[in-house]
């Protein structure tokens, strides 16, 4: 069986896949303090209540965003599975994905295997908004080539950093409000944060498809994704395992194998 790791700036997410199937998923919060021994045991608590051991991991795939947390991993992955972990970066020369940036190297690789995943499941050029602790927008070539982005503060961060920076404001839930004009503070906050999204959303895609002109399909990732789905038309699918999806099928194209 293979443990695909999507380590985020938020969440980690690990997951075990048998061939295609996906057996199950676990979420913490990332904390790159975390010790190997508490992730071992995070982990192995968690897979006994589905009966299976660290001996029934044969392979490990990460995709990991926060560097000082890689060591850890890395050690999770050797000292109590038994494997050396394949990354992200490890698959590219085998990905058959081509990265047209002027700094490659610079490329989250959860953005990486967003494209890969999306390239996959769905046709032609594409754009893969992603609600994340950033809201990113992924955009790809027809052959699924990676070709640039807009990286925007995420709807959580904005929420926070209001917050922290308005004396009189209040901490406020992400949630859609019944009206778009707010008739209290509350109110207000929450309509002006998420249909302040809804245009960020619809405003960025448009203007994408007009520079490259083309109509890009739009893929749609992460928490709140089905959120925002149900109040514009800008989004054409919504695809929670997205990166999980990617990280596995970069994974089976740099070993020509599925775990």
């Amino acid at each position: 069986m293979l443990l695909v790791i999507d380590y985020g700036n938020t969440n980690g997410v690990f997951a075990i896949y048998d061939g295609e199937r996906l057996v199950a998923q676990w979420r913490c919060a990332s904390d790159a303090r975390r010790t190997v021994d508490e992730h071992a045991v995070w982990l192995t608590q968690l897979m006994q209540l589905i009966d299976l051991t660290p001996r029934d991991i044969t392979a490990v795939a990460i995709s990991n965003v926060v560097p000082a947390a890689d060591r850890a991993l890395r050690q999770l992955c050797r000292q109590y599975l038994n494997c050396d972990p394949v990354t992200v970066r490890d698959t590219l020369p085998s990905a058959g994905i081509a990265i047209r940036l002027s700094r490659p190297d610079q490329v989250g690789a959860d953005r990486i295997a967003n494209a890969k995943a999306a390239h996959d499941a769905y046709e032609g050029a594409m754009i893969i908004v992603d609600f994340g602790t950033a809201t990113t927008f992924d955009v790809t070539d027809p052959d699924g080539g990676y070709s640039g982005g807009v990286i925007a503060p995420g709807i959580n961060l904005s929420l926070e950093a209001l917050y922290l920076a308005a004396a009189r404001l209040p901490r406020i839930t992400v949630e859609k409000p019944e009206q778009v004009v707010g008739d209290d503070t509350l109110s207000a906050m929450q309509s002006g944060v998420f249909w302040g999204y809804v245009g960020l959303i619809e405003g960025v895609i448009v203007r994408i498809d007009r520079e490259r002109q083309r109509k890009h399909t739009v893929v749609g990732t992460g928490g709140l994704a089905p959120l925002f789905e149900t109040v514009t038309e800008a989004i054409d699918h919504v695809d929670l395992d997205l990166t999980l999806r990617g990280v596995r099928l970069l994974y089976e194209a740099h070993c020509g194998r599925s775990a």
